[in-house]
């Protein structure tokens, strides 16, 4: 895990770039660029086989293949969406202008996202060699920090899954300010620290787990900077460093501008989930509850640290799963490891065990979004306090049983192959959705998601029969789950059980927060209630969906189809234009001509008409569906 100690102290057979007197670095040595070009290099390979893997069906939808926002690339209107928008319970819009830029050089070739997602990890596993390197001077500490970061079977999650570009991206910024921080502390200016507080804000617009920069300077003022005056004891001084100190007082009202933007941050972000209905209300789960859960989250991801197996793409909400005899055993392990690092006194110990439960905290739990009870991709950041607090810690144990490199570089290498093994078979299980949402299903318990997600995967393979029963499993563990209903709702209406499917749409409707389902589930009670005669009620129902949804179009068809069937024209025609705008096809072109030509404009119609026909295939046919769709 670490070198002997002639590798450490630089000796010339491994050369080590040292701070000078005034705090500032030398540029990197040969050594250092070769390995941050091998860590390039294996991630790359690592990574490799992504471009070969589909679209998943979980967020990749809504993130791209089917928001129209982002699949029509980049323009002015989707740049001011992008800024103005809280979907998918998020305002991030550097990472809504990084899926548009896919989109705009990619199309919709799922190949090209993934390409650029392992693309950002290597340069993340570049970035925190520099930043670990730069900051302390360890080119083999750093290197092995950076290469458990790259190949850690938990960040398989945030680089196969394009929805989770913002996990990437926000480090990216992250990393680059910490590095840009380095400049600022070895000579501060204005601009130096313009430049950092230019980074964050880009790292909170691609995603805001990184809102706790600031917490983090303040322990890389302890270590490896040590600017912070009396707190700083002997132990691990880099020889020669100097860097000005300044009190504790000093060094957090310097981050005040940081904190500042933090809580803008924040409430952008509880502004975005509340609107789309993600928090989860205390009264579903009480402050206790949470904290348990936290509590068991935090021991879940130190043991995937250790030993990271039984990783999945879900691991659902159970509070109840979980004794009062788990919750104590990881409060005291957490309280162990605490102590034992405060007894040792040692600066990377503190810093990287306070790393990782600090930057944990935004995703751990007490404020509860989703129905995850934690997740590999909260993990990206926060592991890199293990990291470094392992590769400091393994280096020094091995100076002081004066351990020698060839054993050393056996182990490490033994540890470094298992790592790799088990990213590439994690990531094997991405190659389709059918095979990561059952191995999903297979290592967790009562997975109603990823039921969800096989019987969506077998839908898309047209096998209609096969995926019911993972649908009614789904649906048996959470009665208010609105994909199980909807597609049980869906499956009743193809077998002609009307008042069956109805009751499942009103479930969706009066359990789901969510604008996209809620839409989509009036959309079916206003079919269903169309073919039951019920013309109002339908009206409704799709006046519903399009005050959720507007940019819908088979809710303005809806509406223009009902409102036709009451005799109202001109309600008819206005919902048909709508359509007609998001929607331009033969289909909605002739019905908006059928409503025109009812309510009188024959040469509004006959436009219409015209507009259908260069879009139609087959246009008698086209026009025979239309009038059959309009008839009482």
């Amino acid at each position: 895990m670490a070198p002997s100690p002639a590798e450490e102290q630089g000796t010339p057979s491994l050369p080590l770039t040292r701070p000078t007197r005034s705090g500032r670095f030398q540029s990197p040595g040969p050594r250092a660029l070769l390995l941050g070009l091998l860590l390039m290099m294996v991630s790359l390979a690592l990574y490799q086989p992504v471009t070969r893997h589909p679209f998943v069906n979980y967020d990749d939808d809504r993130y791209v293949s089917d928001n129209d926002h982002v699949r029509n690339g980049l323009s002015w209107d989707s740049v001011k969406w992008a800024f103005t928008s809280y979907d998918e319970s998020n305002w991030h819009p550097v990472t809504w202008l990084s899926h548009m830029l896919d989109c705009q050089i990619f199309g919709l070739n799922p190949a090209g996202p993934h390409f650029v997602n392992a693309v950002l990890h290597a340069m993340n596993v570049v970035l925190l060699f520099w930043v670990l390197y730069s900051a302390t001077g360890f080119v083999w500490r750093s290197f092995m920090a950076a290469v458990l970061f790259c190949l850690h079977p938990i960040n398989v999650e945030s680089v196969a899954w394009v929805a989770e570009r913002k996990n990437l991206l926000s480090l990216l910024f992250f990393l680059l300010a910490l590095g840009a921080y380095r400049g600022y502390a070895s000579k501060p200016q204005i601009r130096r620290y313009a430049v950092v507080a230019l980074l964050f804000a880009l790292g909170l617009m691609a995603k805001p787990q990184v809102i706790t920069f600031p917490f983090v300077l303040l322990l890389w003022d302890y270590w490896p900077l040590q600017r912070g005056g009396s707190l700083c004891d002997p132990s691990g001084v880099i020889e020669g460093h100097s860097l000005e100190t300044k009190s504790w007082g000093w060094l957090v009202l310097e981050k005040l501008p940081l904190f500042a933007m933090c809580v803008v941050s924040s409430v952008l972000t509880l502004r975005a989930q509340s609107a789309a209905g993600a928090v989860t209300s205390f009264h579903r789960y009480s402050l206790a509850i949470r904290l348990e859960n936290s509590l068991v989250s935090y021991a879940g991801y130190l043991g995937k640290a250790i030993w990271p197996s039984h990783l999945a793409l879900m691991y659902p909400y159970q509070p109840a799963s979980f004794t009062k005899l788990q919750v104590a055993l990881s409060l005291g392990l957490l309280t162990l490891i605490t102590l034992a690092v405060a007894a040792t006194k040692k600066r990377y110990l503190a810093v990287g065990w306070l790393w990782f439960l600090g930057t944990m905290v935004p995703m751990i739990g007490v404020i509860q979004v989703g129905v995850q009870a934690m997740a590999d991709r909260y993990a990206y950041l926060p592991f890199i306090g293990l990291f470094i607090a392992v590769c400091w810690g393994a280096a020094e144990f091995a100076e002081k049983r004066r351990v020698s490199s060839p054993w050393l570089g056996a182990a490490s290498a033994v540890l470094l192959a298992a790592l790799a093994f088990v990213s590439h078979r994690q990531i094997g299980y991405w190659s389709s959705n059918l095979a990561l949402w059952s191995h999903a299903a297979a290592v967790t318990t009562r997975n109603f998601v990823a039921e969800d997600g096989i019987g969506n995967s077998l839908l898309a393979e047209g096998e209609l029969e096969q995926a019911m029963p993972h649908f009614q499993a789904a649906a048996a563990i959470r009665p208010s789950d609105p994909i199980s209903n909807s597609n049980l709702a869906f499956y009743k209406m193809q077998h002609g059980d009307l008042p069956g499917a109805l009751a499942m749409y009103k479930t969706v409707v009066e359990n789901t927060p969510d604008e996209r389902s809620r839409a989509n589930a009036f959309i079916n009670l206003g079919s269903i209630d169309d073919e039951l005669g019920n013309l109002s009620a339908a009206r409704d129902d799709f006046q519903a969906a399009v005050n959720l949804r507007p940019r819908n179009g088979r809710a303005w068809i809806g509406l223009g189809v009902v409102t036709q069937k009451l005799g109202d024209y001109d309600a008819a025609v206005r919902a048909y234009s709508r359509a007609v705008a998001v929607q331009p096809t033969d289909v909605t072109y002739l019905l908006l001509a059928g409503a025109l030509k009812n309510s009188g404009r024959t040469e509004a119609a006959a436009a219409a008409t015209q507009a259908a026909q260069p879009l139609s295939r087959n246009f008698a046919e086209t026009q025979q569906f239309v009038d059959k769709l309009v008839a009482h």
